[in-house]
């Protein structure tokens, strides 16, 4: 039986599609379990590649040996926004660097182990001054906080 949650308004909180908030089960105990110690898992994986290579080639050691891309529905958006989700709320209790090219990461990782396509972009501002912003998206649609209209895209991985 699905438990329906009342939704959240705001960018961090992005809402399931109507024909997949039915189809969301809450995750039992050692379900939870595993997919935070996947989680921390990729994070490391994610840190240490990140000390010796291009980002380009890390995204495509994260996405390496994973099952081929399935095509986009409403239940692919919302496993990956849960996803998104779960990333978001166990790196923010991790000492280190944990923010949004962390949190990018770990989500494309998670999503290429479950044949979820997904792009990782990089975006950057100028004004008022100079930021940088990593998210994720899934068919077009952001599973991270996209940072709002500020960022420009610079890259697409």
């Amino acid at each position: 039986m699905a438990v329906r949650r009342p939704e959240l308004s705001g960018p961090r909180f992005l809402a399931l599609p109507a024909d997949a908030q039915d189809s969301v089960e809450p995750l039992r105990q050692i379900e939870r379990l595993r997919l935070g110690v996947e989680i921390f898992a990729a994070y490391v994986q994610a840190q240490r590649a990140l000390r010796r290579d291009p980002i380009a080639t890390v995204v495509a050691g994260l996405r390496a040996r994973s099952p081929a891309p399935v095509e986009p529905s409403g239940a692919t958006r919302a496993q990956a926004l849960r996803l998104g989700r779960a990333v978001t709320r166990l790196l923010r209790h991790l000492p280190g660097d944990t923010r949004c090219l962390a949190r990018s990461l770990v989500l494309t990782r998670l999503l290429a182990r479950r044949g979820i396509k997904a792009t990782l972009v990089i975006g950057a501002r100028t004004k008022p001054s100079f930021l940088a912003h990593a998210w994720v998206e899934h068919a077009g649609d952001p599973m991270l906080d996209p940072g709002g209209e500020s960022f420009g895209r610079l890259v697409e991985l």
